[in-house]
């Protein structure tokens, strides 16, 4: 019997040594020292004295023992919950009018929603503060000037604006999820409902909408536990606001005096939160059925709301707008202008924020290179890794394969701010000493985005005929070989959605890069917070720009080669 017939005929079972066992011992190391090695590492630095190194529980009382840091942990579960329903308020409309209704614009909508997604929050939340900042904020400088009023009504730097903000850059994950679910739902039980008299609202609201409640519920989730975790929006204008949150309460601990114990302690409860809600979520979801029976083939057909599609579409306009067209258009003349509190007058339009971006600033161009280069070295070891870690697991080519899926999907449940302190605890210093290089950077970033990878290889692998790599095993053609020759091929698309989901994701990630980077491994969200301090708003805006139009190119020339588009990648 020839080697692939043999391995076909024991598909469970790894030949020792071979190529391929060698692949799967290295991924399997490779998990194991990004996923466990941090979280053990973080565990016992939260269980250790700083000065003598004995196990004591002072680090968990000093992180909850002051109302300032329980304050903070409570306005953070009420920020995400405000900022999470917010963002379901923005998305499920947009999704539902998309795909199952005649409003005009459809898709002028979704590449609205595409465009916003490839906006990073931090920008967002830069244009915003240039929108809407109580003094010089554009829209309250126009308010003033048509109704002599002393002073404009909006003010971003507030629990408000912060959750408002932060809702406008998450409802897109919403948006996909949703869109995609209601795509796949028949319109036979809809058309049944509307031929006994239901209306178009009441079919949505009674049928369509709780046939898809698992993508609403499991999306609003997700935007909940990101909002948690998030950095970049709550620094920029929940601080200058008087807003402490999880995530800023966890880089005053990384202020000097570091007390890296402390801040692992404070972390811990994030993890053990975050796991129980998705575990309450599956349960919930569990027990409900969603299903359509029917034994005709699925039909799709899109329904006219009357009047209600023109109000759709100025829905959708107006959330777009807010999300992403006026931030581009203040962006824009804030990035054009030399002063951006002057009027944008000639004499103030220059093109010289973008000359010292691109020719004479060291310290910008050096960040850009970094943003692009970590990302994408991020993106491609991710995908690499999600691909053979799907793969060993699936073909269970590994005692305890259940236990490595389950490892390498474990940061989805993992805050990003607490991945960044995991992997200072275990590799910041001696003897890996990786503090402020971008090896470390990219390394967290693998690791926060590996859910990612693994989920949508193992989707592909399923979807695979097995007949294929039987008969090349049969062949004599060896695992390592039909997996390079059939299996990748086959599903390169797939995997090149992916390896694009995680680049634009990658480069708009600040809750892990800003506790990790140091002098010369800055990336563009950490940059920004410095800019941001020192009032370059002008310099800010044009970089926010050259970011987006940066990001959109790599994106528009990878989901060519794709042929798919970029938000399936997050479906």
């Amino acid at each position: 019997m020839s080697e692939g017939a043999a391995v076909a005929a024991q598909p469970r079972l790894l030949r020792w040594p071979s190529p391929i066992s060698l692949l799967v011992i290295l991924t399997a190391l490779a998990v194991i020292l990004l996923v466990a090695n941090p979280l053990v590492q973080l565990t016992l630095s939260s269980l250790s004295d700083a000065d003598t190194g004995e196990w004591t529980l002072h680090n968990y009382v000093v992180a909850f023992g002051r109302a300032r840091y329980l304050d903070a942990l409570a306005k953070s579960l009420l920020l995400a919950l405000a900022s999470a329903l917010l963002a379901a308020l923005f998305a499920v409309p947009l999704a539902w009018g998309v795909a199952r209704t005649r409003m005009v614009g459809r898709r002028l909508v979704h590449a609205g929603v595409v465009c916003t997604f490839l906006v990073p929050p931090f920008i967002g939340a830069i244009a915003w503060i240039l929108l809407a900042g109580p003094n010089a904020g554009w829209l309250n400088r126009i308010w003033r000037a048509l109704t002599g009023a002393a002073a404009g009504p909006f003010n971003i730097f507030s629990f408000t604006g912060l959750a408002f903000v932060i809702a406008l850059y998450a409802y897109p994950l919403i948006y996909v999820l949703v869109r995609n679910a209601l795509e796949l739902v028949p319109s036979d039980v809809e058309d049944a409902a509307q031929i006994h008299g239901a209306g178009a609202a009441r079919v949505a609201l009674r049928i369509t909408l709780p046939m898809v409640a698992p993508a609403i519920i499991g999306g609003t989730i997700l935007v909940f536990l990101e909002a948690v975790a998030l950095y970049g929006a709550p620094s920029l204008i929940g601080i200058p606001a008087g807003i402490n949150v999880v995530s800023t309460q966890l880089a005053e601990f990384f202020e000097a005096p570091i007390r890296l114990e402390v801040a692992a302690a404070f972390s811990i409860p994030l993890v053990v939160f975050t796991a129980v809600l998705i575990w309450l979520q599956r349960v919930v979801l569990g027990r409900r059925g969603f299903a359509s029976v029917t034994g005709k083939a699925a039909t799709r057909r899109r329904i006219s709301l009357g009047a209600g599609d023109h109000l759709l579409s100025a829905y959708a306009a107006a959330v777009i707008g807010l999300s992403f067209v006026l931030p581009l258009c203040v962006m824009l003349v804030t990035g054009l202008s030399r002063s951006w509190g002057r009027p944008p007058t000639f004499d103030n339009l220059s093109l010289v924020n973008f000359q010292r971006i691109l020719f004479e600033d060291m310290t910008i161009r050096g960040s850009i290179w970094n943003t692009l280069s970590y990302s994408l070295l991020a993106a491609t070891a991710c995908t690499v890794l999600g691909l053979a870690t799907a793969y060993a697991t699936q073909h269970r080519l590994l005692p305890g394969a259940g236990a490595l899926s389950l490892l390498a999907l474990s940061p989805f449940a993992i805050p990003g701010v607490v991945i960044a302190i995991s992997f200072y605890t275990a590799y910041a210093g001696p003897p890996a000493s990786l503090y402020g290089t971008g090896l470390l950077i990219v390394l967290a970033f693998v690791t926060r985005f590996l859910p990612v990878a693994v989920t949508t290889a193992s989707a592909g692998l399923r979807s695979l005929n097995a007949e294929l790599e039987e008969a090349a095993l049969i062949l004599g053609g060896g695992r390592l070989r039909t997996l390079g020759r059939i299996v990748v091929p086959l599903l390169r698309r797939t995997l090149l959605g992916a390896w694009i989901l995680i680049f634009i994701i990658a480069t708009r990630e600040l809750s892990t890069a800003v506790f990790l980077s140091g002098p010369s491994s800055r990336v563009i969200s950490v940059l920004t917070l410095d800019l941001s301090e020192q009032g370059r708003y002008e310099q800010l805006a044009a970089l926010g720009l050259l970011v987006i139009l940066a990001t959109g190119v790599v994106v528009a020339l990878a989901s060519l080669a794709s042929g798919r588009d970029v938000l399936q990648g997050a479906s």
